[in-house]
């Protein structure tokens, strides 16, 4: 097969989708890899990486229209849905309960399109999602020490304190992967951490591996107000597969934080879960709700690119093996965690939870096959 790497063109993106050494297999499989020029230079790989191991470099057409599968990091951007076509399959991060253009787009075009984070193993885990929802949430810790000096517009508070003074009020909204990493950082650099979470067994979890050191609660309304209010730093880590994220902290209860709280939201790539988010990048990732500030980069873990691009490469590249050998309706057919990725196809929005966010028409995958 004829796989497509194009250059990310989404702001302050520097990861790509494939590695030298992930070409090398492909190539080693007998497919032939296209990359456009200077796709890896983010991630400090050069094209010169990639022709040493067979990679043709091209341009960005060739890159797209060249190939049967093409594979991203990120979902298309306004300037790429020309590129889309109905013999093309689509292999990146969609993200779409958050874009109803580029759903619009997909539809139109009648490409299949599957996202990475709707690829479900049958215990319910999403491991094209995971890694980087594990860096996202240790750099969430990371960005909120930093938004919360007075220099970023924060408290001017001190992560872990010092003797005879308080640490910073760490509140974790969802323990999930990027929950759970996030409170791994913040524990870690001294901070007072308070975890939500609506699952017990995640909250026995985080219980058994911190022991004290994080209070553990179950996210009711009047709990997580209080201690939402209360807080020097939130951070939104909730996630529903494939829907838009709850709206769980609302705009008056960010009036009643202290000047200079921070909200970070993870949660912002499928629509945020504070009712004041909107998307952000990482030339201005931060700005101000009342006196507090939020920070909603839709593309965090680009912030450390070459960890980023090793650890997805590492997950996906065996899906993408199998699209590439077989053909992606035969690799569903094979395997159920790849068919749950499958977002948009024919025309029709296979994912039930994006189309019923953007009120559009839901069929299942098995339909659009027979």
């Amino acid at each position: 097969m004829r796989i497509g790497v194009p250059r990310e063109i989404k702001s302050g993106e520097n990861r790509i989708a494939l590695t030298p050494s992930a070409v090398h297999d492909l190539r080693a499989a007998g497919h032939d890899v296209f990359v456009e020029a200077g796709a890896g230079a983010g991630s400090s790989f050069a094209d010169s990486d990639f022709r040493a191991v067979g990679a043709r470099i091209v341009d960005a057409a060739a890159a797209w229209n060249d190939c049967e599968l093409v594979v991203k990091v990120k979902e298309p951007q306004p300037a790429e849905y020309a590129f889309l076509r109905e013999d093309l399959t689509l292999f990146t991060y969609l993200h779409l309960a958050a874009s109803p253009e580029c759903t619009q787009a997909l539809v139109k075009s009648g490409v299949t399109a599957i996202g990475y984070e709707t690829v479900e193993l049958p215990d319910g885990s999403l491991p094209l999602l995971t890694p980087m929802s594990e860096i996202a949430g240790r750099l969430a810790s990371q960005v909120g020490a930093w938004a919360l000096q007075a220099a970023s517009g924060g408290r001017g508070v001190l992560f872990g304190g010092i003797a005879g003074v308080e640490p910073a009020r760490v509140v974790v909204i969802g323990a999930g992967n990027a929950g759970t990493h996030a409170i791994d950082v913040a524990v870690g650099m001294g901070a007072e951490v308070t975890a939500f979470d609506k699952n017990p067994a995640r909250l026995r979890h985080l219980l058994e591996r911190y022991g004290n050191r994080v209070r553990t609660l179950m996210a009711t309304t009047t709990v997580l107000e209080a201690a939402v209010i209360a807080a020097d730093l939130v951070i939104g880590a909730v996630l529903v597969p494939g829907a838009r994220a709850p709206r769980l902290v609302t705009n008056e209860q960010v009036s009643r934080m202290k000047r200079g709280s921070v909200l970070v939201d993870i949660a912002i790539d499928q629509g945020g879960c504070f009712e004041d988010s909107r998307p952000t990048t990482h030339d201005k990732p931060t700005y101000p709700v009342y006196s507090s500030v939020f920070y909603a980069v839709t593309n965090m873990p680009a912030a450390v690119p070459r960890t980023s691009t090793s650890a997805l490469v590492h997950a996906t590249l065996p899906y993408i093996h199998r699209i590439a050998r077989s053909g992606w309706e035969a690799g569903i057919k094979a395997d159920g965690a790849l068919a749950l990725g499958v977002n948009v196809a024919a025309g029709a929005v296979t994912e039930e939870p994006v189309a019923r966010t953007h009120g559009l028409p839901y069929t299942p995958i098995a339909d659009v096959i027979s």
